[in-house]
């Protein structure tokens, strides 16, 4: 199992490709198993499908739906997204699409997993923000969404995060027309609860998609303080990759000066740091704090947001 590990790692676009896939795979469990059977409207591209599959009696498959307008979209937007953008997303759309259409049959023509329809949208919304979690920190996307929001970002200072949240509450609100026996105060009651539950379900998976990705992101810092600098210096530099800075420091009591190195790496990082100055010297101090933001080569690129006549003047 190790060497295996090893290999995976050492290819970092097979690793990237198996972890999107493996995300892709939870996400369409997730959403197929335990949302789609209680007719729970959700976010995205698979929740504008949902609506349609309803709304069209169940003539137009869910997965259907999906690759078709994903398709559609990234042809009339191609100018403005960009082929690599494109690319990623088509081989992203294709992947899930064709996982939601294997099981899809099956979900669509069997009672739920769980009858309970809380716990069933919470156990399915938590699987979906692990799926989405995934497949977005190893530079996925399914499209759906995220292409609007990205054709959004580029025209206007709109961002993307916020461009997504209004088009998902938008979709769930949209489920209130689907067909319905029943007059109106029932509708109401009955549509008002399933949007409830969508929107929900949008909140929990947003949060845990956005805490693993964020948990990838989230930048260390360590200040470390040794005789052994050099040598910690010299083995950080070349076997992590980062960059260290030294620094000059005195102890109030003793009057001795000591060199101080400070090193900011990603979060996945700080294990390799530590069996490094442990190895080198077991007895120096090390301290490790988190960095709210780093810009900069190796981390985030620093982008200025645009600002309007209007707000200028």
């Amino acid at each position: 199992m190790q060497i295996q590990h090893l290999r995976l790692h050492s290819n970092p676009d097979l690793h990237d490709f198996v972890m999107i896939f493996v995300g892709m795979a939870v996400y369409a469990v997730g959403f197929m198993a335990f949302i789609f059977p209680h007719q729970i409207v959700v976010g995205g591209m698979a929740g504008f499908s949902t609506l349609v599959y309803f709304a069209s009696g169940g003539l137009l498959p869910v997965a259907f739906t999906m690759y078709a307008v994903n398709i559609l979209m990234l042809v009339c937007w191609y100018k403005t997204l960009g082929r690599k953008f494109v690319v990623r997303t088509v081989f992203g759309a294709t992947l899930l699409s064709g996982m939601i259409a294997l099981i899809e049959g099956y979900f669509t023509s069997h009672p739920p997993l769980v009858t309970d329809m809380t716990m069933s949208v919470l156990v399915g919304s938590v699987i979906c923000g692990i799926g989405i979690g995934l497949y977005y920190s190893h530079k996925g996307s399914a499209g759906g969404t995220d292409i609007v929001a990205a054709v959004f970002e580029k025209k206007s200072n709109i961002s993307i995060g916020r461009t997504m949240m209004i088009i998902d509450v938008t979709i769930v609100a949209c489920s209130f027309f689907l067909p319905f026996d029943g007059d109106m105060d029932a509708r109401i009651q009955s549509r008002v609860q399933t949007i409830l539950y969508g929107w929900a379900s949008i909140i929990i998976y947003s949060f845990i998609a956005n805490y693993m990705v964020g948990a990838d992101k989230q930048t260390i810092q360590f200040m470390i303080l040794s005789t052994k600098w050099r040598e910690i210096a010299e083995r950080i530099t070349h076997e992590s990759g980062r960059g260290v800075t030294v620094f000059e420091g005195r102890g109030y009591w003793t009057g001795e000066t000591r060199e101080m190195l400070i090193v900011w790496c990603r979060r996945y990082d700080a294990n390799q740091i530590y069996d490094i100055v442990r190895n080198v010297d077991a007895g120096s101090y090390i301290i490790q704090s988190d960095a709210r933001s780093v810009y900069g080569n190796g981390f985030d690129p620093l982008r200025l947001k645009k600002h309007s006549k209007k707000q200028d003047s």
